[in-house]
């Protein structure tokens, strides 16, 4: 058994909250901050970082499970990477709803790589996170993908709840 049923359905419930989002008013005011770094958001930032994360952990995946090497593949990337930063800065302006259509393509492939994922892919090699280090893909979904997607969305129903 695997946990690809557990993670689609999460993946569905939160593709679910974030259409529902996206429809709203923009919110205003900042997130709680993030632990460590006491970073703070505007919803615009949390927007454009959500149009960019998930096919940029897509690909690492897509590159460790690929790769020839037979021990644990380096993979991903610090808060601090460039990109990410340079992303977030050029989109965080963008209405939610033009975000949100970018995003979708990116959770229907989420969804069909969690279905596609064999039992091995579940149990095989670690990744190797800068700083995080080894992880398995169990961990990746979480930190990186649908688990991240479900903070994001908790902190932009958090300000969405702070305007009412």
């Amino acid at each position: 058994m695997t946990p690809a049923p557990e993670f689609v359905a999460r993946l569905d419930a939160v593709a679910g909250r974030l259409e529902s989002l996206a429809a709203r008013p923009p919110a205003v005011g900042l997130t709680e901050p993030d632990r460590p770094s006491g970073e703070r958001w505007e919803s615009g930032q949390v927007w454009a970082h959500m149009a960019e994360f998930p096919g940029y952990w897509l690909d690492q995946i897509d590159g460790v499970l690929s790769s020839l090497d037979s021990g644990p593949v380096p993979f991903g990337r610090t808060k601090a990477d460039p990109h990410r930063v340079e992303a977030i800065e050029r989109e965080r302006h963008a209405p939610a709803a033009e975000l949100m259509g970018r995003i979708e393509p990116q959770l229907a492939r989420l969804r069909a790589a969690i279905e596609a994922f064999t039992p091995e892919h579940w149990s095989g090699r670690p990744f190797v996170h800068p700083t995080l280090g080894d992880m398995d893909l169990s961990n990746v979904m979480e930190d990186f993908l649908v688990g991240h997607l479900e903070a994001h969305a908790d902190q932009l129903d958090s300000l969405v709840g702070g305007e009412e």
